[in-house]
């Protein structure tokens, strides 16, 4: 059987990515096919693939290609899809819309519905003023009138959370299945290591809230690690105080030597599911959370009230501003012998990427009707 890939685009090893490369090894002569790719921004298996890119890989300023989201839905129908008998995409934005020729299966593995049309759309346009901000609107209800269209071409949805199953049944009226995305938990190490610091791991974009952290531990004595690159860097230097160190170019081995050191995890904002908070977990550290959205399935959390009654791999904040987190990580320090480094990777282990590919392929199996390895 052969099977194409579509994603939205290869531009950093974050959370997607990690689901397509696991893809990759399940299936090794995929053809991928996305908006853009930078060359060396994934890891190699991705990489070994023959990776497709649209019209928007040869645009002027391709760094900054977010600039031509009007142009997305677009350039995602431009691929020539025939002679395929499977289609995986992998969709936080336009890829679920890609034309697939009729009679083939399209399994769509979404981590949200498109954000920007969708429950994000105020933060997307606090950007803009006047006419720039009226324009906005006219493209994002264009985005999401097109979004909506395109979900009758998908044939079987995958939800990447409860959380974003939900959001799939609200945003497009369609029933999904649950796979959680692939933790590599034997690369993250279990570490009873503390160099008393905190630590974020994170794309720095506005909706991850780094913003929060920065002001909550500027109004503190504790030292925060921030590991991450991203428009909203030059923002949050600017505003970070003398007890925040940014780390901008840590390579994936750099990452877990950080995650096995640091006291706890970060986590301010609000994710459909979220694979740092877990790779934090299989190196036995906690994590301190706004506790919204996908978070709450994969850390067993108490708030800052609740006595412990149970085995608590992290401790949850329910209002997202930086007094809330200033005040959770004061009663995490209080509570620092509440926390088993070891019950933290055993919650890890039921997340791993042994389980995300023996699932996927499982699935896959069954809908396509088909035997053996494909």
């Amino acid at each position: 059987m052969k099977i194409a890939f579509v994603c939205d685009w290869l531009t950093g090893m974050r959370g997607g990515e990690r689901c397509l490369e696991a893809a990759c090894e399940l299936y090794p002569d995929a053809d991928i096919f996305t908006l853009v790719h930078f060359p060396g921004s994934v890891s190699q298996k991705i990489e070994s693939h023959k990776i497709h890119t649209s019209y928007i890989q040869n645009l002027p300023r391709k760094k900054k290609f977010r600039q031509y989201l009007s142009l997305f839905p677009h350039a995602i129908q431009q691929f020539d899809l025939s002679g395929y008998d499977c289609v995986l995409s992998f969709s936080h934005c336009v890829a679920k819309g890609v034309k697939v020729p009729k009679g083939i299966t399209h399994i769509c593995y979404c981590h949200t519905p498109m954000r920007y049309a969708w429950y994000m759309r105020d933060e997307y346009l606090s950007k803009f003023n006047g006419i720039k901000k009226r324009i906005a609107e006219i493209m994002l209800d264009c985005l999401k009138n097109w979004d909506r269209r395109t979900t009758s071409k998908v044939t079987h949805f995958i939800a990447n959370s409860k959380n974003t199953q939900n959001r799939i049944k609200q945003s497009y009226n369609r029933d999904s299945v649950v796979i959680y995305p692939p933790v590599d938990c034997y690369r993250f190490t279990l570490s009873d290591k503390d160099e008393s610091y905190y630590l974020i791991v994170s794309a720095l974009v506005p909706y991850k809230r780094i913003d929060i952290a920065i002001q909550a531990f500027s109004k503190c004595n504790q030292k925060l690690v921030m590991v991450g690159n991203g428009p909203e860097l030059t923002h949050l230097k600017s505003i970070a105080s003398s007890n925040i160190y940014f780390v901008d170019n840590a390579d994936d081995n750099a990452v877990v030597e950080y995650m096995r050191k640091c006291r706890a995890l970060i986590f301010p904002g609000e994710e459909d599911f979220g694979i740092v908070p877990l790779e934090a977990q299989a190196c036995g550290k906690p994590v301190i959370a706004f506790g919204k959205g996908g978070i709450l399935e994969t850390v067993v959390g108490i708030d800052q009230t609740a006595s412990i009654n149970v085995c608590p791999t992290g401790l949850f904040y329910y209002e997202q501003t930086p007094q809330a987190l200033k005040e959770a990580v004061l009663t995490f320090e209080n509570r620092l012998d509440k926390f088993d480094p070891e019950k933290c990777r055993h919650n890890a282990l039921k997340f791993d990427r042994s389980v995300f590919m023996r699932v996927l392929q499982a699935y896959i199996k069954n809908i396509t009707g088909t035997r053996g390895k494909l």
